[in-house]
């Protein structure tokens, strides 16, 4: 029987746990044809949630948790949690009952369609019109940087294939712009839209620094397109400056006495050039600090706990120089060396002298 998973991260989410476990539970318990499992990975809460998770993981065995050291922030838990799920398809999903659980079955009917992932889309949502008009332009701005086509309003609550999954995996990310990764592994999709519901309970860990971080981690995940435009504006500037200068050389030349620069143009000139050579100081402040959370390699998450698994962690990586999968060889076998095996090669061996 095939089996699906829900994975949800969460962080301080003691108010939505228990209802979001009992609707999933509700929609899982329709589908005869699939067993499911149900992974919690819990970004350490203070608020109780940790208690929650283990009075339902000692209730309920589909569900299974993971207990992170500390808070490694919702980008490297949701994907590491995404990575431990053992099921044929994957759901994620938050903890804020912002993705209702009931569209699992229409992610399964459209995953029994054939297709490899199933995306959910707002189509409307119960937030602010500020807040939903800066996202709709953070949106335009991406999908003109970005090398790769991004899905307006789709923010990872969909559905995901195995093999999706294992691509995903391979492509060993430390900080993952997952929505980015899901589009550039290109397999076919669908779409399905919804209406995303107000938080009830609870408030939202996304402040403006990390809605922040994940735009520029978006931008610097997918385009070059900053660092082109620093390139070619410092160009235009130079070709501009050349230009202003000579006119001002030659208005000085044929109205010597009456021409005078004054100050007010060099201090507009000074303060326009060095802000924007900050900005772009800036821009290259952010790869550069892309290239450095990469080459350190340092894992997605510590775990701290795990229950309800029956086995070890799945992010476990293969051994320099061996497939996925495949063990590293731990020594010579019988039959390394020159064609002698290790017996033979003891035969051969020197006796020790008396």
């Amino acid at each position: 029987m095939a089996i699906v998973s829900i994975i949800t991260h969460c962080f301080n989410e003691k108010g939505n746990i228990s209802e979001l476990h009992a609707r999933i539970r509700n929609e899982c318990e329709g589908l005869r044809k699939y067993s499911y499992e149900h992974v919690f990975i819990d970004n350490a809460s203070t608020d109780g949630t940790q208690d929650i998770l283990r009075e339902l993981a000692a209730e309920d065995n589909h569900v299974k948790v993971i207990l992170n050291s500390r808070n490694f922030g919702v980008t490297r838990s949701g994907f590491y949690g995404f990575l431990q799920c053992k099921g044929d398809a994957v759901i994620t999903m938050a903890a804020d009952l912002q993705d209702p659980p009931e569209l699992i079955p229409e992610f399964i009917k459209k995953w029994e369609e054939g297709f490899k992932v199933v995306l959910a889309v707002k189509s409307s949502a119960g937030e602010s019109k500020v807040m939903y008009s800066i996202r709709r332009l953070y949106y335009a701005l991406i999908n003109r940087l970005s090398e790769i086509p991004l899905i307006e309003n789709y923010y990872g609550f969909g559905l995901y294939d195995r093999a999706v999954v294992d691509a995903l995996r391979r492509m060993d990310d430390p900080y993952p712009y997952f929505r980015g990764l899901v589009m550039e592994a290109g397999f076919e999709h669908a779409i399905v839209p919804f209406h995303q519901p107000a938080r009830k309970r609870g408030f939202s860990s996304y402040n403006f620094y990390r809605l922040y971080d994940v735009a520029m981690l978006g931008i610097t995940s997918h385009s070059k397109v900053p660092l082109r435009l620093a390139t070619m504006l410092g160009f235009a500037m130079s070709g501009l400056s050349f230009l202003v200068g000579m006119g001002y050389l030659v208005y000085k030349l044929l109205f010597w006495k009456q021409f005078t620069l004054g100050i007010a143009p060099l201090l507009i000139a000074v303060f326009f050039l060095g802000s924007v050579q900050l900005f772009f100081t800036g821009i290259l402040g952010e790869y550069i600090g892309f290239i450095y959370t990469h080459v350190r390699k340092r894992p997605l998450v510590i775990e701290k706990e795990r229950i309800n698994f029956e086995s070890p962690s799945r992010n476990e990586a293969p051994a320099q120089g061996s497939a996925a999968g495949e063990r590293a060889p731990e020594g010579p076998s019988p039959e390394d060396g020159n064609g002698e095996g290790v017996e033979e090669q003891a035969k051969h061996a020197p006796a020790p002298k008396p």
